[in-house]
Parts: structure tokens; C-alpha cells; sequence
């Protein structure tokens, strides 16, 4: 496949995802809740996960916002990708997706449908609308069982 047929094909994974989101909602119930914000480009996701009894699996994970179509498709193809995954694993995918932002890697075979985002790393001002919704997943995880951060999450300070 050359080049320009991938990044054809990399686009119409984007733009299925932001027309179609499989996980837009809210969870039931709702373990964890966060609002993440761009300021940027005006991109708003309000995230919620439920957990396991014990807290430390995610069994769901929806969202719920507005944005571009980058930050929604980002959005969709992580909760797809956390069902399942401990806490710490998810926290290992955010630094694994912030790193492949900054052009350093990329998702193992078992989560390669990530890697759809890689392209947006050519592309500093856009990286902002991918990694919004994994900072808000994180800011989630790190808060305490039920708790979540007055206002919006932001993502706004972060290099290029």
C-alpha cells in the first residue's frame, strides 16, 4: 500500500469515527467523571468510566462532547480500546499515545487501531484535538472514586 492510499485510508477511519462514534454517551453507572476542554480550538469532551467492584479495571468508558473531527475520533477509538484494560495499563496507553504524538512510536498489533492518529503528529497545531480526551482519561484515573477536577481538564500548556 503506498503512502497516500494509507493516509486515505488513515482519513476515512478518522471521519467514520467522528460521524459514527460507537461510545458517545454516558456510562451506567458512572465511576469517574471528567470534563476536558481545548481552549485552543474550542474542543469540549466530558468523559465518564465505570469501573470494577474493586476499581482497578475499566469495564466502560464513554463520552460525551463537541469538537473537530479529530478530537471525536480520538475520543471513540480510545474508549473502544479500554474495555477490559487495568487502570494501570490505560495510564501506560496515555504516555504510549502521547509519545506516538511526538512522532516516538506506536500501539503494539493487539491495539494497532490507534495508529490511525499517528498521522496527526505531521501536524503540531492538530495534536492538541487528538491528545485532549486521553488527558482528560487521565486526569480521571488519577482523582479520587467519584471526585473530578472543578472546571476543565486542559490540555493547552502541552508542547508540540
Amino acid at each position: 500500500m503506498t503512502l497516500g492510499n494509507l493516509r486515505d485510508l488513515y482519513q476515512q477511519v478518522i471521519l467514520e469515527h467522528y460521524k459514527k462514534p460507537k461510545h458517545k454517551g454516558k456510562t451506567n453507572p458512572v465511576h469517574r467523571y471528567q470534563r476536558g476542554h481545548n481552549p485552543s480550538c474550542g474542543d469540549t469532551i466530558e468523559l465518564t468510566l465505570q469501573l470494577n467492584e474493586t476499581g482497578d479495571r475499566i469495564e466502560d468508558v464513554k463520552f460525551d462532547g463537541q469538537g473537530c473531527a479529530i478530537a471525536i475520533a480520538s475520543a471513540d477509538l480510545m474508549a473502544g480500546a479500554l474495555r477490559g484494560k487495568s487502570t494501570s495499563e490505560a495510564l501506560a496507553m496515555v504516555q504510549r499515545f502521547q509519545e506516538m504524538m511526538k512522532g516516538q512510536g506506536e500501539f503494539p498489533q493487539e491495539q494497532r487501531k490507534l495508529n490511525v492518529m499517528q498521522g496527526v503528529s505531521q501536524f503540531p497545531v492538530r495534536i492538541k484535538c487528538a491528545t485532549l480526551t486521553w488527558h482528560t482519561l487521565k486526569a480521571a484515573l488519577e482523582s479520587s472514586s467519584g471526585n473530578h477536577l472543578e472546571g476543565f481538564v486542559s490540555n493547552e500548556k502541552e508542547e508540540a
